[in-house]
């Protein structure tokens, strides 16, 4: 691990009303990810984990507490820079895939690329490699609807690594693969981590949150408990 922190979170709740209730999805988080690190988030269902990637990648607004991506505080960032921002630094995995379904593979690829300047014949070489990192090379020209639920979400990962993203946000990467492409998927995010990026992964699978420098656990917004992630993982695997 190197290099100071791409991602910090500093006294960050966030708060949200259903009906007369107030919940909380985040709790006075303070975390940091540092440039070669990769970070797994754990925990139960609702403990704040898809919140605290949304927030980490300018998706929602805390509030309270300041989110910074390699220095710079979201918090007043015009729409346009903010857009920027997410576009030239930031790769983010999203669990429902968010493929434009008027798109090839290779264009959904291509489309961070060209739209931070490439050329388009630049991009879609760019995105053609990144499907085939997945094993994607032969569907580049096939739309969305022609793809399993699987493929889907091979595309949207080829789409976050494309370029020189800073920090790669991952939200249950491998939940849509079988083993040996999940395997594949996380060896993927792990090369990248180790050439300088920062990486969040939140995953609820103790074989796949091993592949992280450390694991950090949240229960009802608040961070718990962080550890090592290769003895913790041991340890959950074989509880």
């Amino acid at each position: 691990m190197s290099g100071g922190p791409v991602l910090s979170f500093t006294g960050v709740s966030r708060v949200y009303r259903s009906g007369d209730v107030l919940v909380r999805a985040l709790d006075d988080l303070t975390l940091e990810v540092a440039a070669g690190e990769l970070v797994a988030v754990m925990g139960p269902s609702g403990s704040g984990k898809s919140t605290l990637l949304a927030i980490g990648g300018g998706l929602d607004t805390p509030t309270s507490g300041e989110v910074r991506v390699e220095g710079t505080p979201l918090r007043g960032l015009s729409p346009t820079a903010l857009a920027r921002l997410r576009r030239d630094r930031l790769g983010y995995v999203f669990q429902d895939f968010n493929l434009v379904s008027g798109l090839t593979a290779a264009e959904n690829v291509a489309l961070p690329r060209e739209l931070a300047g490439a050329s388009t014949r630049s991009a879609r070489a760019e995105a053609v490699a990144a499907l085939d990192e997945v094993g994607l090379a032969g569907k580049a020209d096939r739309f969305p609807d022609q793809l399993s639920g699987g493929q889907q979400q091979r595309v949207a990962i080829a789409r976050a690594l494309i370029g020189r993203r800073r920090l790669l946000l991952a939200d249950e990467p491998t939940g849509a693969l079988d083993s040996a492409t999940g395997q594949a998927v996380l060896d993927m995010i792990r090369a990248r981590v180790d050439a300088g990026a920062a990486g969040v992964l939140v995953t609820h699978e103790p074989r796949f949150a091993s592949w992280a420098d450390r694991i950090v656990f949240l229960r009802d917004g608040r961070l718990v408990d962080t550890t090592g992630a290769r003895d913790r993982a041991e340890e959950l695997l074989s509880s």
